[in-house]
């Protein structure tokens, strides 16, 4: 034990009784130093400047690759192509429908009710071949009327010319007044005109009762009956059900075609225009006909270029008494031609049609769009021609946007490994 111990012990022990003295060096807190405390409070501000900064020059990094995203991003992304040159040919290639030479809806003339139809859909029919057959009582019973009064109308003619006869005779012997005599030569005349009018009409009613019977108006074929027995058919093209009223206004009873010769209308492009001459020798072909062509023949053209399409029209014969070709067909026409212009080829997605004409759009070096009017040449579904306005080392846009205007910014986009000529595919 230590002496400070020591002598403690033995003061507590001094008069038996035992006094206990508390360790004052042993609860007494540390000195806290004034200097530490400043040292970390500026340790810490440091440390949240450090932090603040951090963020806000983090928030101003965002803020910036955002604004750079959206100025690159907001520009209309777009697909170039580089046209096609394609070389001269001999041959030009253009599509067209196939038309019955002569077309004509029937309409029935009469109002009455059909007894019976001879011919239906397909039927070959020669000029003069019974159709169909009406039933017309009320324009019959007109008729009858109109030839009484035509009948009542003779015999009163003929009384009038006897009684004028008689007046004439008359008068010369003063037995009867000249009035009377010009009464009853003016009472002939009427009568004559009474007659001549009842005869007309007469001849009204036996030309609306020939139309009982509807004939073919020149060979051809039925490609369509629009009537059935017993439906009531207006004079004026509707179709009348008994009950329903008029089932449909204004439909022909039948059509009818003349596909022995079939016109085929096409439109030549203004630099093939010269070649298209009357007598020039054409070819046809058709897909349900692979491996074949019909012959035809450029009949006759419009004389005329249209200024929308700056394209000729022209009508191609071809003889069809095979009944092979059918009206309403699609087909290939092939012209020769003596000396065709080259033209660029572009895809139809890259052609906007304004009210000014067609037009393509193509990309400076600053990314900028221009829109240029061209001349459109053939097209074939997918492509088109284009014969003026547009170089071959002008590249296009291949999808312009609908809003596009000139001068916009716009991005491009190519896909990796893209070729010229090739449209470019757009990344996700």
């Amino acid at each position: 034990m230590s002496r400070e111990g020591q002598l403690t012990a033995a003061s507590h022990n001094e008069g038996g009784v035992a006094v206990h003295e508390p360790d004052v060096m042993e609860h007494q807190p540390p000195p806290i130093m004034r200097g530490t405390l400043l040292t970390v409070v500026a340790v810490v501000l440091i440390a949240a400047a450090l932090l603040a900064a951090f963020g806000i020059v983090k928030r101003m990094h965002a803020q910036a690759n955002l604004a750079g995203y959206t100025r690159v991003n907001s520009a209309p992304p777009v697909l170039l192509q580089e046209p096609v040159l394609q070389k001269s040919a001999q041959e030009i290639v253009l599509p067209g429908n196939m038309q019955a030479f002569t077309l004509a809806p029937i309409y029935a003339r009469t109002t009455g009710y059909v007894r019976s139809w001879s011919h239906d859909i397909g039927s070959f029919v020669h000029k003069g071949d019974l159709l169909a057959v009406i039933e017309t009582p009320e324009l019959d019973q007109e008729l009858a009327q109109a030839k009484a009064d035509l009948a009542t109308a003779r015999t009163n003619a003929g009384l009038a010319k006897i009684t004028a006869g008689r007046y004439q005779d008359l008068v010369g012997n003063n037995a009867v007044s000249q009035q009377d005599t010009d009464n009853a030569i003016s009472q002939l005349q009427a009568r004559d005109t009474a007659v001549t009018s009842a005869e007309a009409n007469v001849r009204r009613l036996e030309e609306l009762q020939s139309f009982e019977r509807i004939e073919a108006p020149f060979d051809g074929v039925i490609t369509a009956r629009n009537i059935d027995v017993g439906q009531l058919i207006s004079a004026s093209g509707s179709t009348i059900t008994p009950g329903a009223g008029i089932v449909s206004s204004s439909k022909e009873i039948f059509d009818i075609s003349s596909i022995g010769t079939l016109r085929v209308f096409i439109n030549v492009p203004q630099v093939d225009a010269p070649d298209a001459k009357k007598g020039t020798v054409a070819t046809l072909t058709l897909p349900q006909y692979p491996g074949r062509t019909f012959k035809g023949t450029l009949v006759r053209t419009s004389d005329s270029v249209d200024p929308a399409t700056r394209t000729l029209l022209a009508e191609v014969d071809v003889d069809n008494r095979s009944g092979e070709l059918l009206p309403g067909s699609y087909t290939e026409v092939h012209l020769n031609v003596s000396s065709a212009a080259p033209a660029l080829i572009v895809p139809v997605s890259a052609v906007m049609l304004d009210s000014d004409g067609l037009h393509v759009a193509t990309v400076d070096t600053s990314h900028r769009a221009h829109i240029l009017r061209v001349t459109p040449g053939r097209d074939f579904g997918s492509t088109m021609e284009i014969l003026a306005g547009l170089q071959q080392d002008q590249p296009v846009i291949a999808n312009p946007p609908d809003s596009l205007t000139d001068g916009e910014e716009v991005r491009i986009v190519l896909a990796p490994g893209s070729k010229p000529g090739q449209i470019a595919e757009a990344k996700p």
